[in-house]
């Protein structure tokens, strides 16, 4: 079984790498991805946040230095959730693209919550990257 997948992308003007480096770093988190992360913090080695949903474990499997920002987010009631999260080289700036999935359950209403969601995350990251400069 198959789910729906939409990938969302963002430009960005700024080099990959700078792109990898701040937004695979789970200390910025809170700084950009506000629909995952409102507070993190390293607990025994572990990324934990305080997410919408609850307290939840971020770890990423990168290797984020080559733009693979992939992330397993594990929600309270212990549920996984894949998150893949690109940084492509797009000119001189990045394109990051984020993969959402609608999981079994969902309603296409939540679904598109979530889209927007990641939209304005996205938009965030890019705005944070291109007020710092080049």
């Amino acid at each position: 079984m198959t789910w729906r997948a939409l990938h969302l992308s963002q430009p960005i003007e700024r080099a990959p790498e700078a792109v990898a480096a701040f937004a695979g770093n789970p200390e910025n988190l809170p700084l950009w991805a506000a629909g995952l992360s409102s507070g993190i913090r390293c607990e025994e080695g572990r990324w934990v946040t305080d997410s919408p949903m609850g307290k939840a474990e971020v770890s990423f499997s990168g290797p984020v230095e080559h733009g693979v920002l992939d992330h397993d987010v594990t929600l309270p009631d212990g549920t996984v959730t894949h998150n893949p999260l690109r940084v492509l080289r797009n000119g001189e700036g990045s394109e990051v693209v984020f993969t959402l999935f609608q999981l079994p359950g969902v309603a296409d209403d939540a679904f598109d919550r979530d889209v927007a969601h990641v939209r304005a995350d996205l938009a965030r990251l890019r705005n944070l990257l291109e007020s710092q400069g080049r």
